[in-house]
């Protein structure tokens, strides 16, 4: 059994309806405009979508659509293991917040997860920068 893995859940308001974060970030097009962190580029090829990483290439596969703002992702490496991330988009009003809880693995360090925090948190200003400058 594994044990339970320090986690951070990181978040976010933004001044948009629910709806609208919501199919901006399962808009997988999109996604290198915030998540600028770690996607270069990203495609879709035979119905999977590809990342191009500043680790390499990875999948990324989003949960199915759903009316409960779910937005639970699995990122695959091409080499190492995958990353479960849970990601929320939850209505506040007139606005959203979201949410997205990182878990640190076994083999990485203190000081890799923290800087991965910091990256998480810097794509959600900008997911947040970007929704609120263009109201897409």
């Amino acid at each position: 059994m594994t044990p339970t893995a320090k986690s951070r859940t990181l978040g976010i308001s933004i001044q948009r309806p629910q709806e609208q974060v919501y199919d901006y970030i399962l808009d997988l097009a999109r996604f290198p405009d915030w998540a600028t962190s770690f996607c270069l580029s990203i495609r879709e090829e035979d119905g999977k979508w590809l990342m191009q990483t500043l680790d390499g290439p990875a999948e990324i596969r989003f949960v199915e659509r759903n009316k409960f703002g779910v937005l639970d992702h699995v990122v695959t490496p091409s080499s190492g293991p995958e990353a479960s991330v849970s990601m929320r988009a939850i209505a506040n009003g007139t606005g959203c917040e979201v949410l997205l809880t990182i878990f640190q693995q076994p083999a990485i360090s203190d000081e890799k997860f923290r800087n991965d925090a910091d990256m998480v948190m810097r794509d959600l200003l900008t997911l947040k920068s970007v929704l609120e400058r263009s109201g897409t």
